[in-house]
C-alpha cells in the first residue's frame, strides 16, 4: 500500500499493514478482530497521516471490543504516561530484573577509579552481575542517541571491576543502558561495537524491553482506563508501579477516596489484564 505516514519523529515511511497486525497480535487480539481493525484502518487511511492517529484510532476500536487488549495495546504510551521524572521508570526495570531471578538495587553511588557514579540499577544473581543506566523519556519520537552510548562506555571504563555486592560474581564487567524509546542507529552501531548491551522499547530485535515487560506481564498501572492520570500519580508516588503491585496491595486504593464501584473496576480491569490472558497470547 503506498500511502505515507509521519512517525513521531517527523520522519515519513511507507505505511506497512503487517506492522499493524503484528501489534495488534502482540496485544492479545483474536485474529477477527485483528482483520476487522485493519480493515477499519486501511478505509481510514490518508497521506501523510500520523501514527500516534493511527494508534489511537486503533486503540479505541479495541477497547470497544476488549479493554485488557486494549491496555496491552497501550503498553508503550503507559510508559511514557510513568513520568515525568524517570524514577519510576528505574523501578519498573527494578521490578522486571528481580522477575528474571536478580537481586535488584536502584539508586545507589558507586565510586570508579577516577569519579563517583550515581547508579540507576545494580542487579546480580549467582550466575552473573550488572550496572545499568536508565534514559526515560516522557513522548514519542525522542531517540537516545550516540552521545549517551559514549557516556555509558566510559562510565563502564571507570567502573570496571568494582564491586555491586560481597559475592565472586559481583564485579562490574557489564553496563546496560536500557530506554523506553528507541536508540539512534549510531548509538546501535557503537554499543554492539564496544560491547554495552542496549535495551530499548524494539532493540534487540528478540527479547526487547517490549517482550520482557509482557512475558513477565509487568503492566504500569498507567495501562489501566478506569484510572485517571492524577490517580495513577498518586499510587505511583505510593510505590505502586505496576498491576500486580495493585493487586498485592489492594488497601491501596483507599488513598484515592474511591466510591465502592470505582474500586471494583479498578481491580477488576486489572485482575482481568495480569490473569486473563495466558503468556501464548503475548
Amino acid at each position: 500500500m503506498s500511502v505515507h505516514i509521519t512517525k513521531a519523529d517527523g520522519s515519513v515511511e511507507y505505511f506497512k499493514i503487517e506492522k499493524l497486525r503484528r501489534s495488534l497480535r502482540r496485544a492479545g487480539a483474536a485474529p477477527t478482530e485483528v482483520n476487522e481493525i485493519v480493515d477499519q484502518i486501511i478505509a481510514e487511511l490518508y497521506d501523510g497521516m500520523q501514527t500516534q492517529e493511527i494508534y489511537r484510532r486503533a486503540f479505541m476500536l479495541l477497547r470497544e471490543k476488549e479493554l485488557p487488549t486494549a491496555a496491552r495495546y497501550s503498553l508503550r504510551r503507559a510508559l511514557f504516561n510513568i513520568g515525568p521524572t524517570g524514577f519510576p521508570f528505574e523501578l519498573l526495570l527494578g521490578r522486571l530484573f528481580t522477575a528474571e531471578g536478580y537481586q535488584v538495587r536502584t539508586g545507589i553511588i558507586i565510586n570508579g577509579k577516577c569519579a563517583e557514579h550515581e547508579i540507576d540499577v545494580a542487579a546480580f544473581k549467582e550466575t552473573h552481575s550488572f550496572v545499568g543506566e536508565a534514559k526515560f523519556h516522557a513522548r514519542p519520537g525522542i531517540k537516545t542517541d550516540l552521545q549517551v552510548s559514549l557516556y555509558s562506555y566510559a562510565r563502564l571504563l571507570d567502573l570496571r571491576d568494582r564491586r555491586i555486592c560481597e559475592d565472586d560474581i559481583c564485579s562490574i564487567k557489564d553496563f546496560w543502558l536500557i530506554t523506553n524509546t528507541k536508540f539512534t542507529s549510531a548509538a546501535e552501531r557503537y554499543g554492539e561495537c564496544v560491547g554495552l548491551n542496549l535495551l530499548s522499547w524494539d532493540y534487540p530485535k528478540h527479547n526487547n524491553l517490549h517482550d520482557r515487560l509482557q512475558r513477565y506481564r509487568l503492566y504500569p498501572i498507567t495501562v489501566l482506563q478506569s484510572l485517571t492520570h492524577s490517580q495513577a500519580k498518586i499510587l505511583i508516588d505510593n510505590g505502586i508501579i505496576v498491576c500486580q503491585d495493585l493487586l498485592d496491595n489492594p488497601q491501596i486504593l483507599r488513598r484515592l477516596h474511591l466510591q465502592t464501584k470505582k474500586h471494583e473496576r479498578i481491580m477488576s480491569e486489572a485482575n482481568e489484564l495480569i490473569k486473563g490472558h495466558s503468556a501464548s497470547h503475548m
